[in-house]
């Protein structure tokens, strides 16, 4: 069982503690923990109709569960939108990556992609090996691609085959869901 739990916990983040050695810092910044998007009220009506539909049609076809669903992404929604983001620091080392107060080794990391079309995306996303684990998008900001992307390539692939953000990514930004 031991075994076991050290194979499937083996490619999570480990959460850092003040010892830990972290390596060689090659870049830093502070990020946003998610994007804080300028709602008006047209936004919350037409979210509303589309949600009280969704769970009405929901209701009507005795789906409880895609309605429950929709209640708590609407719920969710709602919280974020009244609190702001915590900031963040993002490091690149010789090790690993450092997000907030976790710890990815290049181990668990399966590859990189930038997806750099100014000034609307500007992000790094990197894969974990883990099927578990989500991407994860690191916005640029103000930082040269070309210079972080040297620097991962000595430690990671680049995926050249992906050139645009996921379907994902693009529907939260233009739906301003995250």
């Amino acid at each position: 069982m031991d075994s076991w739990l050290s194979i499937k916990y083996n490619f999570m983040p480990q959460l850092i503690k003040d010892s830990a050695s972290l390596g060689e810092v090659l870049h830093e910044w502070s990020i946003l923990e998610y994007e804080q998007h300028e709602r008006n009220k047209a936004w919350y009506v037409i979210m509303g109709v589309l949600g009280i539909s969704l769970i009405v049609y929901a209701l009507l076809t005795g789906n409880f569960l895609f309605a429950l669903i929709i209640v708590l992404f609407s719920i969710i929604l709602f919280l974020q939108s009244h609190q702001t983001p915590n900031n963040v620091l993002f490091q690149i080392t010789d090790l690993g990556v450092v997000v907030g107060s976790r710890f990815y080794a290049y181990t668990e990391l399966k590859n990189f992609y930038v997806v750099y079309n100014p000034p609307e995306v500007k992000n790094l996303f990197i894969s974990s090996k883990s099927s578990w684990q989500p991407l994860l998008r690191i916005p640029l900001l103000d930082k040269n691609p070309v210079e972080v992307k040297y620097s991962l390539r000595e430690f990671l692939t680049e995926d050249l085959e992906k050139e645009d953000e996921p379907m994902s990514e693009k529907i939260g930004r233009n739906w301003r869901l995250h």
